[in-house]
């Protein structure tokens, strides 16, 4: 499948890894980062998707091709393979058909959402979401934009290389852990501002953020290339 990712904002907090721990699947492994677990709410826009079919030819299927999704993540790794990945604790997007996909192919816990985003004279992106099934009513509403002076995130070591270096992504099936690989380019990050009205998701996943700022970026687009889900086992 491949697909274009727009306007992200990636909004991050530290928490305390045994505040988390108890929330990944067991045969994955917390990431931490300064001593902390990072918990990601992270709204774009996702347009381009293209599923491959018999042949070279790639189609878009109607409407999944462009829409918003938000999520809420964090960063894990496996001990079976030493991959390093994102495991989300829940998608919201405004695709009914893309959520039926994303659940059934991808076993991911993707919800439907009514979703708006409108971008103002100056860039500045209004972002809502309230989530309609399964578990409705949980809402996000921010706005927020890109500063400019883009740097690519591709210096290991670094934090923002930990957050956004992740080229596959977990999830847990019947009873055994599901790696789905990812191929894109280092992210180009920018410095970024938000007002964050509204934010329901993490305690809708029995998380609790810190009374702090959040460490924010944004890009602008990134294309991305992921791939079927396999199970996680040893990279040869």
């Amino acid at each position: 499948m491949t697909l274009r990712w727009n306007d992200l904002l990636f909004a991050h907090w530290p928490v305390a890894p045994q505040t988390i721990a108890p929330l990944i699947p067991s045969g994955l492994i917390l990431d931490t980062y300064d001593n902390a677990a990072w918990i990601g709410v992270v709204p774009f826009f996702m347009d381009n998707v293209r599923t491959r079919t018999i042949g070279p030819r790639r189609i878009a299927i109607p409407t999944t091709s462009a829409f918003c999704e938000l999520n809420l993540r964090t960063y894990v790794h496996s001990p079976i393979s030493g991959l390093s990945g994102v495991y989300f604790f829940s998608l919201d997007a405004e695709s009914a058909l893309a959520v039926l996909g994303a659940r059934t192919l991808f076993h991911l816990p993707y919800f439907w959402a009514n979703m708006h985003r409108t971008i103002a004279s100056d860039e500045t992106i209004h972002y809502t979401s309230k989530r309609l099934l399964p578990e409705p009513g949980v809402r996000f509403d921010a706005h927020y934009r890109g500063l400019g002076h883009p740097t690519a995130a591709d210096t290991p070591g670094t934090l923002e290389y930990f957050l956004t270096a992740r080229y596959c992504l977990f999830t847990r099936y019947a009873g055994r852990i599901l790696v789905g690989h990812i191929h894109h380019l280092p992210w180009l990050l920018e410095p970024a501002e938000t007002e964050i009205r509204i934010d329901q998701l993490p305690s809708a996943h029995g998380i609790t953020l810190p009374q702090r700022k959040p460490l924010l970026h944004f890009s602008r687009r990134l294309d991305v290339y992921i791939w079927s889900l396999e199970p996680d086992k040893p990279v040869r």
